[in-house]
């Protein structure tokens, strides 16, 4: 029986298309004759230097074309990408290649600060762009053999070894696996209009799970994706124009940004050519939503609920995304959603529960780690999410919190999203957290973070006014600070952690 693979479509599109292009990197591009062909080479490169089936290859690259190709090569030989955040250190990433087992690493000049030294003790050290360690990228493939291995997969066998942001404790490697993904660019392609010929963006860093797979999944499916380098709006703006870009990937700090840009350029960008957002990796809060939606009257917005290790497990679709604005939808193709409350029974619809997922998606457990696996994944298959939501009447999934940001003040029990989402929709307000800090008297107290919009001031007291008329007393924040920036990890999502021990003392 044929199994699924990451590098299937590469070498389908490869026979059907192969004069068209499948990357753009700046003035660099790909046919899919030349990602089929430099993708065999690299395949031919991790096998010379004896890397197996089922072994790792460790990857540090920012989001530029070579990423496309190590993928695919790595699958044609069986290798499991270990993809290394640009933005860690030495040290994290030696870690990271150690835990891993990885016998190789693939790195750009750019991050050369952050490649360990032992990485010249593996078995294969490439270079792109650097002199000083590895053996040259460009130089090697040149001298790689042209053939396609043939590498015989097991669909349930991990492409990747995708290490999770570490908000918790130290990071876990989530496998995620070939079935996993192809079926997930699968559904990219129905959901978010991905196909042949469709031109998409390389926005989310693609060492990070959802960056990877929404870039990915443009020329496995026989598009196009366009390599933004690193976040910067008028950037994105301009490649849309120029490229004609048709669907893309956020994440909900990247509309902000570009609701600033846009209000402020005096430039009018041709953006005629969108026809999907879809969004991930935080709630979209309403009133930025409403804006993406007033500004893009011809897009379909999409906003999805899913996790590294999870996959995609909600979408809310454009036919309802303002009728059910806040909600995260229903469960994504073939998947399963289970809210339980403390003693796993199933809850009532209005009433809040742990949300469990089962899937295709899911993946097949952390590297090494049964007691973390089995703490994630029931007996039955349901993966936790760790998140509190609740369902409505019509089946919708509303994310109340996640459950270790609960604030218990004085007994009662304060959900920080039902506070931010009113402070959201306050004058003023650009982006706003809302945490629990030690108290002596309560327990905790509701602390509110704000970050004001671009040349404007808030003020507190209407800001305090604004929630004590919505919500009950307890919930009204006692801790109020104006910041300038929320603390993120790398997915863009906010460090709540940082803010508690920052301000907790």
């Amino acid at each position: 029986m044929a199994q699924m693979n990451i590098a299937s479509g590469i070498r389908e599109f490869a026979i059907s298309t192969p004069h068209a292009t499948a990357v753009i990197d700046e003035d660099r591009r790909l046919t899919f004759a030349e990602l089929d062909d430099r993708s065999n080479r690299v395949a031919g490169l991790l096998m010379d230097a004896g890397l197996t089936a089922g072994s790792r290859v460790a990857v540090l690259l920012g989001n530029q074309l070579e990423y496309m190709e190590v993928a695919a090569g790595a699958a044609k030989a069986g290798v499991a990408m270990v993809p290394l955040n640009p933005r860690g250190t030495a040290a994290e990433h030696a870690s990271l290649i150690t835990r891993s087992g990885a016998r190789g690493l693939i790195a750009d000049a750019a991050f050369e600060a952050n490649v360990p030294e032992l990485a010249e003790d593996l078995p294969l050290a490439l270079s792109l762009g650097s002199q000083d360690w590895g053996r040259p990228y460009d130089k090697a493939l040149a001298g790689s053999r042209a053939t396609d291995p043939r590498v015989e997969v097991d669909e349930t066998s991990p492409f990747c070894v995708q290490y999770t942001s570490g908000t918790t404790g130290q990071p876990k490697g989530a496998l995620l696996t070939h079935r996993s993904r192809v079926l997930t660019m699968f559904g990219c392609a129905v959901d978010f209009g991905l196909g042949p010929g469709k031109r998409t963006a390389a926005v989310a860093p693609m060492a990070l799970g959802a960056g990877f797979a929404f870039a990915y999944a443009g020329p496995f499916m026989g598009g196009q994706t366009s390599m933004l380098h690193r976040w910067d709006p008028e950037r994105l703006l301009h490649m849309i124009e120029r490229d004609r870009l048709q669907t893309v990937f956020l994440v909900p700090t990247h509309a902000q940004t570009m609701r600033q840009v846009m209000e402020q350029s005096p430039r009018k960008y041709d953006l005629s050519s969108l026809e999907t957002f879809y969004f991930n990796a935080a709630a979209l809060p309403v009133p930025l939503k409403e804006w993406v939606m007033e500004t893009f009257p011809h897009v379909g917005v999409h906003e999805l609920y899913g996790s590294t290790e999870a996959g995609v497990v909600t979408n809310l679709r454009p036919a309802d995304a303002l009728r059910k604005a806040g909600s995260v939808g229903h469960p994504w193709f073939m998947t399963e959603v289970r809210l339980l409350d403390d003693e796993g029974r199933e809850v009532p619809p209005g009433e809040p529960g742990e949300l469990f997922g089962r899937s295709p998606y899911t993946m097949a457990g952390y590297l090494d780690d049964p007691e973390a696996t089995a703490r994630a994944i029931r007996p039955d298959g349901f993966l936790t999410s760790g998140d509190v939501a609740v369902r409505d009447e019509e089946g919708f999934i509303t994310i109340v919190d996640r459950k270790k940001d609960l604030i218990i003040s004085g007994a009662a029990n304060v959900y920080p999203r039902e506070v931010e989402d009113v402070l959201l929709g306050c004058d003023g307000v650009s982006e706003v957290a809302v945490v629990g800090l030690p108290d002596e008297k309560w327990g905790e107290a509701v602390g509110a973070f704000i970050v004001p919009r671009e040349g404007r001031t808030v003020d507190l007291g209407e800001l305090e006014a604004s929630v004590r008329a919505r919500l009950a007393g307890y919930k009204t924040p006692k801790v109020w600070k104006v910041v300038d920036a929320l603390p993120r990890n790398s997915n863009g999502k906010i460090l709540k952690r940082v803010l508690r021990d920052t301000y907790g003392k």
